[in-house]
């Protein structure tokens, strides 16, 4: 719509051009009047494709130009906007070593007409130099537009990337705290209800305590989950750190494991995502405790020196059987990639006395 618009008013002006110069001619017209305005047209009709093929139109119009020079055939003032449009499309149709081959070309067409007309005064010159100009400040602005239109667009790829990136790290932070939540806990409760079911027609005390930790078990188990669900509302939640291991190496011993838990070094300049990745590794190296090796001992060994920390779950081989709550692996992954993260390591597999080793070098 907008290309037939265009050549409707290249068209129109081509005319009104055509129409000046017949007014500042002679009546009726004769044979140099004719031909002067088949100069004009072959001037103007070029520029309606000027887009599609610019080069072909500036070779037409110039060399139509050139020929109405050699025949003395002058158009005179009225066709100075043909000539101001052929400047303009010499300065805005070309790119790159095209535009300098074009600017090489305007500048021997110029020459060319002073030469065979014999011409001396700057007028023309004058005349299609704010032409040449105008088109090039335009193929400029051209230029920059489309190169900040392609940005704009890598921007918003590169937005949608780092906007799927996100959500798909939160979710997996969210899968990771719901594991370390649900799934400690849950080991918890069915080594418990495992141990209350062989124990509640022989020793019905014990039994009981086994219903206590488990009831414990599931109302921490729900303040996480809260927790939780309070920083994904956005609310602020401590996280846990290196102070909560012996609480949960209490909660563990309680529960029936042999934990032994022993801090080395310094850990005050231990950062804060490191030290919570440390409670998490704790935590998840006593729940494969539970699951794998009931009744084994579990040694858990906290070295802190500097930034750094180690921590260290190992237990000994399972010493009562153990319960059908086999995992997938995704705790102990997920685990490895977070601490991956900040740049540190993760070394978990069998000891040599066929119990199992989980060590995170943070």
């Amino acid at each position: 719509m907008l290309r037939r618009q265009e050549s409707a008013v290249i068209a129109g002006g081509v005319l009104l051009v055509l129409v000046a110069v017949a007014v500042t001619g002679k009546l009726p017209p004769g044979l140099h009047e004719c031909l002067t305005y088949a100069v004009v047209l072959g001037i103007g009709l070029p520029l309606l494709w000027w887009r599609r093929h610019p080069a072909a139109a500036l070779v037409v119009a110039c060399t139509v130009v050139m020929a109405g020079i050699e025949l003395d055939l002058d158009p005179g003032n009225s066709a100075f906007p043909l000539f101001f449009a052929l400047a303009a499309i010499f300065g805005f149709c070309f790119r790159g070593r095209a535009a300098w081959i074009a600017a090489g070309a305007f500048v021997l067409w110029i020459a060319a007409v002073y030469w065979r007309t014999g011409d001396d005064s700057p007028g023309f010159l004058v005349l299609l130099t704010p032409g040449y100009l105008g088109g090039v400040v335009l193929r400029l602005r051209d230029e920059t537009a489309k190169q900040l239109e392609i940005r704009r667009t890598e921007l918003e790829a590169e937005r949608e990337l780092f906007a799927q990136l996100s959500v798909r790290n939160e979710r997996a932070r969210i899968a990771a705290e719901l594991h370390d939540i649900i799934g400690h806990a849950l080991s918890v409760m069915v080594v418990q209800a495992a141990a209350g079911q062989r124990l509640v027609d022989a020793d019905p005390a014990l039994a009981g305590n086994a219903l206590a930790t488990i009831a414990d078990s599931a109302r921490r188990g729900r303040e996480d989950l809260h927790k939780l669900v309070g920083l994904l509302g956005g609310e602020e939640v401590g996280s846990p750190d290196l102070s909560m291991i012996e609480e949960i190496v209490g909660r563990a011993t309680a529960s029936g494991l042999k934990v032994t838990c022993r801090f080395e070094g310094d850990r005050d300049g231990v950062a804060a995502e490191a030290a919570q990745l440390g409670f998490r590794v704790v935590q998840e190296g006593l729940t494969n405790a539970l699951r794998y090796a009931p009744g084994a001992a579990v040694r858990v060994l906290v070295r802190g020196a500097g930034r750094s920390l180690i921590v260290r779950v190992e237990n000994d081989p399972a010493v009562d059987a153990s319960p059908s709550i086999l995992g997938v692996g995704s705790g102990l992954r997920g685990l490895r990639e977070r601490v991956q993260q900040l740049g540190g390591r993760v070394v978990a597999g069998p000891t040599l006395g066929g119990g199992w080793v989980l060590e995170a070098n943070l």
